[in-house]
């Protein structure tokens, strides 16, 4: 508990809210977790606060739903980001529904039976992380089977310019060897273009190793 016992509050519903964030940070804080993940995590905290125009022992599972909706159809934010906003929000709601910490006694203490923190996020109205990669399908890495299926074939586009004769293969076997520099050294795709012959000299007593 952050509450400073025995004094009164000019404004006992903001000073609630104070409180449960400074104990929600020492919570964090008491796991090692640094200020870029808690800081954020309380300015989310923040922000539905003001969506809701709500104090937390007010807020309900409708909330959540309405603040996703809004998340989903009108900033168009990606599921990933939506996720780890619910994720936020959980996580703060479980830490004031935790008995340990003693915020639902608090809250009907301070502001009459039935008013305390209740669970907002449960499986049916937040997103669950059902896929590795959630970005643009567009944009998304190769599977090493992909990779080497991508690679091989670069291959045999230089033994099928070398066995029917036509021009290519030279041009066919350098990109063929760009992409492998480009995944063994794991540069953008401009990468190859801005390096220098020292960039891929192999010190003395060391040897390549063949990829693809």
């Amino acid at each position: 508990m952050e509450l400073v016992s025995g004094v009164v509050q000019l404004r006992p519903e903001d000073a609630m809210v104070e409180a449960m964030l400074r104990g929600w940070r020492a919570q964090q804080t008491a796991r090692g977790l640094r200020d870029d993940t808690v800081d954020p995590r309380e300015r989310l905290v923040r922000r539905f606060l003001d969506f809701t125009n709500e104090y937390p022992w007010a807020w309900s599972p409708g909330h959540m739903d309405e603040w996703s909706l809004q998340l989903t159809a009108e900033q168009h934010l990606a599921p990933s980001t939506i996720r780890s906003y619910q994720c936020s929000l959980r996580m703060f709601t479980e830490f004031l529904t935790d008995g340990r910490y003693g915020w639902a006694v608090a809250c009907e203490q301070a502001f009459g039976p039935g008013k305390h923190p209740v669970a907002i996020c449960h499986e049916w109205n937040t997103i669950a992380h059902l896929n590795d990669y959630e970005g643009n399908p567009e944009a998304r890495p190769f599977t090493r089977a992909e990779l080497q299926r991508f690679l091989d074939y670069a291959d045999e586009q230089v033994e099928r310019a070398v066995r029917v004769g036509r021009k290519g293969a030279l041009a066919a076997y350098r990109d063929a060897t760009l992409f492998k520099v480009i995944y063994g050294w794991g540069l953008f795709s401009w990468g190859p273009y801005q390096d220098e012959l020292d960039d891929l000299t192999v010190p003395a007593g060391q040897r390549l190793i063949k990829i693809g």
